[in-house]
């Protein structure tokens, strides 16, 4: 009979429908995979509550365990605590960053309390995934998915995309 352990390499090992890059355990979102008899039950966080790739990622996470020799797999969603960037791993900044894909910064711990409100966007530095200049420009806040901004750097002039921190 396999094992919790199997179940979470394979797990671990599915890589995200949106990021194709990265796995799910890269990118942070798998949370727990526990192992009762034959049946499976993996936990996963999306990146955000409406995220549209959460149904692939069930069914990429079923399929996987199925044929690993799971054959019930239960997919669960916890929204709390939510998924931020700071999730992403070492490994996974670095499979962005080797994928031309800037890594978001981390934000480190968030204060309990209300969000203080800020009316002008905070002064931002990213550096291009290509040539390493600090000099680049947002083109869009909004890049293929939600999560990404597009920009440009203006050392090389190549666009790239950006991860933003969450």
């Amino acid at each position: 009979m396999p094992g919790v352990e199997l179940a979470r390499r394979v797990a671990e090992g599915v890589p995200d429908p949106e990021l194709p890059v990265l796995t799910l355990a890269d990118l942070g979102v798998l949370r727990d995979v526990r192992v009762t008899g034959h049946r499976a039950v993996v936990t996963v966080t999306p990146t955000y509550s409406g995220c549209p790739a959460l149904d692939a990622i069930r069914d990429d996470l079923r399929a996987r365990l199925r044929e690993a020799g799971f054959p019930e797999v239960e997919v669960r969603t916890a929204l709390h605590p939510a998924w931020t960037t700071d999730w992403i791993s070492d490994a996974g900044r670095r499979k962005l960053a080797e994928a031309g894909i800037a890594p978001p910064d981390r934000l480190g711990p968030r204060p309990a309390g209300p969000v203080p409100l800020r009316l002008d966007p905070p002064a931002r530095t990213v550096r291009c995934p290509r040539c390493g200049s600090p000099d680049t420009v947002e083109l869009s806040h909004f890049g293929a998915t939600a999560c990404r901004a597009l920009r440009r750097c203006t050392a090389c002039a190549e666009p790239f995309e950006h991860v933003k921190e969450i």
